[in-house]
């Protein structure tokens, strides 16, 4: 990507009425706009980064034996009714619209029900199960007020899977896979090392759910987390009982501000028993399906990556979700030695797959080094004339800020190997 063909440009200021960090950070450096209070557009450099995160999890979801779907936006008010959530006064969030031919239909908040009214069509065995569906698709939540920049909004992209299981004991081995999965997420992005498997109320069917809290001043919830152990309770739960169960000690813990980055439920037969979603076991019994929820917002997890792999420049992005791998940053100042080793360099790194945004602008070296590092690329390539003269490169890691002079064919090493997961903020 030549970076004067991308259309987004930088901001030196964000929006005034924009006041998460994460927002700021990605506005300014062109990867999202604003459309209005809790709903935002990627642009290119946004979608490239969402991308990457949807792959890394899809990849995850697979593993642990997932099959992706889709499922509709747009929700019939007939099969909500079967779990009394279509009722305003039990689900206070819904966006529904009327339809010109009479009726109501909704946009979708959650997938419980429509999950469990898609697979009653084609569950009737113990033979056809355990099945893991999952999705990415826009949610929509008519939040009273929306805060935390793309942390928390009225329309976000997540990825939803539901475990369909035979019985508890069925239920509680993926429970676990499912565990290490989202762990293996996190560790991916970049957050491993600030996100802790929390426990959170199990609601009916369960002692305990388990959220995956990320550490950050951003953080609308407070868990309290042992340090050693690695061990944290959410507030909600937080009491001398718990804390006596878990093996804690209460001197031992801290109470830490955190975002929710995923988790993980418990759903018993809370959703499969409107729909009559059951199947007959080996001696012909019916039985009604045990199911799990796993969630993760993507929008969300971006926006605690950028909370926590940030600083007073602009975002550090791991590797792993970065737009880009190279920012290759050429100072020709209208020398066409430079521009042209830049292009050939800009070229072979390409045909090596090695993914690079070209800043070919006619611009200052000092906006265009600022707007590399507010898009936080993890290696920067400064082509010049000074450097062309000794048929090397500049390099600047931006994890590290350090910046040293190498061949040219170091770059290719670099590309492949730069590693941010460790510049916290």
């Amino acid at each position: 990507m030549r970076q004067s063909q991308l259309f987004t440009k930088t901001r030196k200021e964000a929006p005034a009425d924009e006041v998460a960090k994460n927002a700021q950070l990605l506005i300014r450096g062109g990867f999202i706009h604003k459309e209005m209070a809790g709903v935002y557009s990627f642009l290119p450099l946004g979608l490239r980064v969402l991308d990457k995160v949807e792959d890394i999890i899809r990849q995850e979801m697979n593993k642990v034996g997932g099959i992706e779907m889709r499922t509709a936006v747009f929700q019939s008010k007939e099969v909500w009714e079967k779990t009394n959530r279509w009722d305003d006064a039990v689900v206070d969030n819904w966006f529904k619209t009327k339809l010109k031919n009479g009726g109501e239909m909704g946009l979708s908040f959650t997938n419980e029900e429509a999950y469990s009214n898609i697979l009653k069509q084609y569950i009737s065995s113990y033979k056809d199960l355990p099945v893991y569906p999952y999705d990415f698709k826009s949610i929509f939540r008519n939040e009273a007020r929306s805060k935390s920049g793309i942390m928390r909004g009225r329309e976000f992209y997540w990825k939803a899977l539901y475990s369909f299981s035979r019985d508890e004991a069925e239920h509680a081995v993926f429970y676990e896979r499912m565990k290490t999965a989202y762990q293996n997420i996190f560790n991916a992005v970049g957050i491993g090392h600030r996100t802790y498997m929390t426990f959170a109320s199990g609601g009916t069917f369960s002692k305990f759910s388990h959220e995956f809290q990320a550490i950050t001043d951003a953080g609308e919830d407070s868990i309290h987390l042992d340090e050693n152990s690695g061990i944290a309770v959410n507030k909600e739960v937080y009491n001398d009982e718990v804390i006596t169960e878990l093996g804690l000690r209460k001197e031992n813990l801290v109470e830490k501000k955190a975002v929710e980055v995923g988790n993980i439920f418990s759903l018993g037969t809370k959703f499969s028993a409107p729909f009559d979603l059951k199947y007959k076991d080996k001696d012909g019994e019916d039985k009604l399906v045990i199911m799990g929820s796993y969630g993760i917002g993507l929008g969300r997890l971006i926006g605690t990556i950028v909370e926590i792999l940030s600083d007073e420049k602009g975002i550090i992005w791991p590797a792993s979700v970065a737009p880009f791998a190279v920012h290759l940053v050429d100072l020709a100042a209208g020398d066409n030695d430079v521009s042209a080793y830049a292009e050939k360099l800009y070229n072979e790194l390409t045909a090596c797959g090695i993914e690079t945004l070209w800043d070919d602008r006619d611009a200052r070296a000092g906006e265009k080094f600022a707007d590399s590092d507010l898009i936080g690329i993890p290696l920067r390539v400064v082509i010049s004339k000074k450097t062309l003269l000794e048929g090397k490169v500049e390099v600047k890691m931006r994890s590290t800020g350090g910046t040293t002079i190498v061949e040219k064919e170091k770059v290719f090493e670099l590309a492949r190997g730069c590693d941010t997961t460790t510049a916290t903020k």
